[in-house]
C-alpha cells in the first residue's frame, strides 16, 4: 500500500474510533450492544464487519475508553476517559480529535 493509503486508512481508523465513543456518549447510560454501533457507523457512511468492528471495540477497552461486556453480543459502556476523549477534552493517537464547537 502507498503512504497514501496508510494515511488514509489510518484515517478512517481514528474517525470509526472517535464516532463510536461519540455515539456511546448519547446513550442515556453511555452504553450500546455492538449491532447497534455497526448500524450507526453505517448510517455515517461507515461499513464495516462486524470482526472489523470488534476490532476497534477491543482497541478501545485495551485503552480505557470504554469498557466490553463478555458475552456472544458485546456491549460497550463508555468510561470517563472515553468521554474526556468524545468531547476533545483529552487526546490520545489513534482516535480523531472532534472538530471544534462539536
Amino acid at each position: 500500500m502507498t503512504d497514501l493509503g496508510h494515511g488514509f486508512a489510518a484515517r478512517l481508523r481514528e474517525d470509526r474510533r472517535l464516532l463510536l465513543l461519540r455515539m456511546l456518549q448519547t446513550q442515556n447510560d453511555y452504553t450500546a450492544h455492538e449491532h447497534l454501533l455497526r448500524g450507526g457507523l453505517a448510517d455515517l457512511g461507515h461499513r464495516i464487519s462486524g470482526d472489523e468492528l470488534r476490532n476497534h471495540l477491543a482497541w478501545l477497552d485495551e485503552q480505557g475508553l470504554l469498557v466490553l461486556s463478555a458475552g456472544p453480543i458485546q456491549i460497550a459502556t463508555l468510561t470517563l476517559r472515553g468521554e474526556d476523549v468524545a468531547t476533545g477534552v483529552a487526546r490520545l493517537p489513534g482516535v480523531a480529535r472532534p472538530p471544534p464547537g462539536r
